[in-house]
């Protein structure tokens, strides 16, 4: 540091007083500069303070092999209420939404044109019966004219075939009355199951068309049926593509948590996997008795296979993802005694409950870090304390 100072224009007096005060500026710069530096070196020389962090000694245990993922349910038997004959629909006899048990009469079409139409037949019917008996009596009275010579051969087979005729007619007949009868049972629209009625779909007075008319849905849901899928990183968890030999459970987990109180059983497994989506199709069956699963419910379905035994649960909080997989911070100890953050990359084995399932990059008797990792690094110093969910009041000062 320079100082360029003129004193041509100050007079001897002035001279003496100036330099007096050039000297105590110089004296307190290098101070000031002085002590810049000790701070400097006393921030270089110093280390952050060691982080309190809540820790894990891990134990090995066994674990389900299990996946979850989302499922719907649907009705074990779902049919289409539809009329088989056309006209009009004069009465609806069921309440929406309620059970129906298997033959019970759901609507009423108009059965006036049936009755009319089987009327008509039987009426034909017996015409017909009547020409049958005629033409029978005039064959057996020919047959014995014939055996007099008084008729030709011919008269007499004209006869036999007149009747033989009228019998076929007969037959023909008979089945129309029974198409009349049948279409007139129709006119009474009943449910071919047990289950619980849907919506109706029309309105009482409308025109229903023959076998196209869709008039409500009846869904058996007692047992009730769950459909799901996998993926093939989910069944490579559990061991391969699914058979129900293979599966050892199936739990429902419902919209609210918790889970159902019966268990499920694989009742349907895909022989093949999805090109489009690549997931294996499943289905599972479940008891409803008391009518809590209804059909189109979003749930979650449980699968399990077997047991793993050696490895670890760790609570959400202490996995991260990284660029190269999961992995944790646990504690180390330097070589002069200090306990240190550092990461280990594992392999996890999904889920149990809320903790996940660790299968290898780990050992009994290590401690992972679960509280405070948004703010650790690779080598900070750590003060380890036992993890609890909600932390210490020590631990919620530090790390403020």
């Amino acid at each position: 540091m320079q100082l360029s100072i003129s004193t041509k224009a100050f007079k001897p007096k002035s001279q003496k007083r100036f330099s007096t005060l050039v000297t105590a500026a110089l004296m307190t710069t290098l101070v000031l500069m002085g002590c810049g530096k000790k701070d400097e070196a006393g921030m270089q020389g110093g280390a952050m303070p060691a982080m309190p962090v809540g820790v894990i000694t891990l134990q090995a245990t066994t674990a389900p092999i299990s996946a979850e993922t989302v499922a719907q349910t649907e009705g074990a038997k779902e049919v289409e209420i539809r009329p088989r004959v056309g006209g009009i629909l004069l009465k609806k006899m069921f309440e929406e939404g309620e059970p129906i048990k298997a033959g019970q009469t759901m609507f009423l079409v108009d059965p006036t044109p049936f009755q009319i139409a089987l009327t008509n037949a039987k009426a034909q019917l017996a015409q017909q019966e009547a020409r049958v008996v005629q033409t029978q009596r005039e064959a057996i009275r020919l047959e014995g004219l014939l055996a007099t010579q008084s008729i030709s051969k011919r008269e007499a087979d004209n006869a036999t075939s007149d009747n033989s005729m009228a019998r076929a007619a007969l037959a023909q007949y008979e089945a129309g009355v029974r198409e009349a009868q049948l279409n007139l049972s129709y006119t009474t629209v009943t449910s071919p199951l047990s289950g619980i009625a849907g919506r109706f779909e029309l309105s009482e007075g409308a025109l229903v068309n023959a076998n196209s008319s869709l008039l409500t849905k009846v869904s058996q849901i007692s047992p009730i049926w769950v459909r799901f899928s996998l993926s093939d990183s989910e069944l490579a968890l559990l061991g391969g593509h699914l058979s129900p030999a293979r599966v050892k459970d199936v739990s429902l987990i419902l919209p609210d948590g918790k889970e159902y109180a019966a268990k499920g059983q694989l009742n349907f497994a895909a022989s093949s996997i999805d090109p489009q989506l690549g997931t294996q199709q499943l289905r599972a069956t479940f008891a409803n008795d008391d009518k809590t699963l209804l059909p189109g419910q979003f749930v979650r379905i449980r699968v399990t296979t077997g047991t793993r035994k050696g490895v670890f649960l760790l609570p959400q909080t202490a996995v991260l993802t990284g660029d190269q997989g999961k992995f944790v911070f646990v504690v180390e100890k330097t070589p002069d005694g200090k306990a240190v953050a550092a990461i280990r990359p594992i392999v996890e084995g999904g889920w149990q409950g809320k903790d996940w399932v660790v299968l290898e990059g780990l050992k009994a008797g290590e401690q992972v870090i679960a509280d405070n990792l948004i703010k650790l690094r690779p080598g900070a110093s750590v003060v380890p304390h036992p993890y609890s969910e909600t932390p210490p009041p020590s631990a919620k000062s530090a790390g403020k």
